[in-house]
């Protein structure tokens, strides 16, 4: 029986990572679940899956949680330490599926004792990505990627050198604006912003796929995993969304990876990995689909493509800084601070206040300077968009 735990649980990754779980619960011993404000799905989920504890990231909601739990048997924790040492528990498989670079520390946490990390969280590599290696290899941890598209990369790797590898295309479906004007995405609202064309997610990713900031943090992220050369990394707007990733040879061979919507396929891989076992997801018919179209992403329209290749070019702490303001200007276009093209130019206006700080930038990757620039870099997206009211 593998001992597993799931960071993010109440999240869209969380309940499709639990949706297996629970179809094979003789297989499962689970030891730990967290999540946000949900506390009510946490409850059910715990009680349901046996945890031994449940951690709500709010320290606030502890009372509600415990009484969601009470006569049990599951213990309740709350705040950024619990989870932390909720992530230290003995386990064989550790979902990392909290949103941000809240899930940097619990990751870590779980790659120290040794655990396989199925990595959802693509903050953790875009603002730690050579201290989440180095510990991996240090603790002789594995990580797994669960992103759709770095799922996909990995699979096309399977059984080939990596050093015959030329180029790496991920996809886009190009979210909820990707036949909009440009016009008309100015005047975008959190509302029209938040409806995916192909995918069920959470409203901020889905909000990131809208201005392709979630597709330049997988541009990041592919670099820092697959640890190669930015330049290799392409991105392609798929709005069929059904060929995730593809990894071209020197012979000039593409190896596509082709599946249906539905994360449950990139979860379930990284479940059962290294086998192969069956999924309850959509066998397609490409027959009927009858065709795929890809077009080159607009730079105009997408400028969080141009900084992530900036970001990965000056290296360093860049990308704690390109993540922090991401959020920022996040939070600052659904509070109505700020317009949805407004965000991309808010984070790059941190970008070139905080690459002057060189001393900054390049130091030392720890997880207190990772934390400290991130801190550093919302302050500073904070001031850019105060200045813009």
């Amino acid at each position: 029986m593998r001992r597993v735990s799931i960071f993010g649980a109440t999240g869209s990754i969380g309940q499709n990572t639990i949706d297996l779980i629970a179809r094979a619960p003789e297989s499962y011993q689970v030891v730990a679940l967290s999540g946000g404000r949900n506390i009510a799905q946490l409850a059910v989920d715990a009680r349901r899956l046996g945890a031994e504890i449940a951690v709500t990231a709010h320290e606030e909601l502890l009372g509600d949680l415990r009484a969601a739990l009470r006569g049990s048997g599951v213990a309740a924790a709350a705040g950024t330490a619990a989870l932390t040492e909720a992530a230290s528990r003995p386990a064989d498989w550790v979902m990392s599926a909290i949103v941000g670079a809240a899930g940097l520390a619990p990751g870590l946490a779980a790659l120290q004792q040794g655990a396989t990390l199925a990595l959802a969280n693509k903050e953790s590599l875009v603002t730690a990505g050579a201290l989440i290696m180095g510990t991996a290899a240090r603790h002789a941890a594995r990580i797994l990627p669960v992103d759709s598209e770095h799922s996909a990369i990995f699979q096309g790797l399977v059984g080939e050198d990596f050093d015959a590898v030329e180029r790496i295309i991920i996809t886009a479906s190009g979210g909820a604006f990707r036949d909009w004007s440009l016009e008309d995405m100015a005047h975008a609202t959190p509302a029209q912003a938040s409806s995916h064309p192909n995918w069920n997610m959470g409203q901020r990713i889905t909000i990131d796929s809208a201005s392709m900031f979630n597709k330049a943090l997988e541009v990041i992220e592919t670099k820092e995993f697959f640890g190669c050369p930015h330049e290799m990394i392409e991105v392609l707007v798929h709005p069929e969304s059904m060929i995730h990733a593809l990894v071209g040879y020197r012979d000039g061979a593409l190896m596509a990876h082709v599946g249906p919507a539905d994360m449950r396929h990139a979860i379930g891989y990284a479940l059962h990995w290294p086998e192969r076992r069956p999924l309850p997801v959509e066998r397609l018919d490409l027959a009927r689909i009858g065709q795929l179209t890809f077009r080159d992403p607009d730079p105009v329209r997408y400028p969080a493509l141009r900084l992530a290749h900036e970001v990965m070019r000056t290296g360093g702490l860049s990308g704690a800084v390109f993540n922090a303001a991401k959020e920022r200007a996040l939070d600052g276009f659904l509070e109505g601070r700020i317009g949805f093209l407004a965000m991309s130019e808010v984070v790059e206006e941190v970008l070139d206040r905080l690459w002057g700080e060189n001393g900054l930038i390049n130091g030392e990757m720890t997880l207190d300077t990772v934390r400290r620039t991130d801190q550093i870099a919302r302050q500073v997206a904070d001031q850019v968009m105060a200045a813009r009211q």
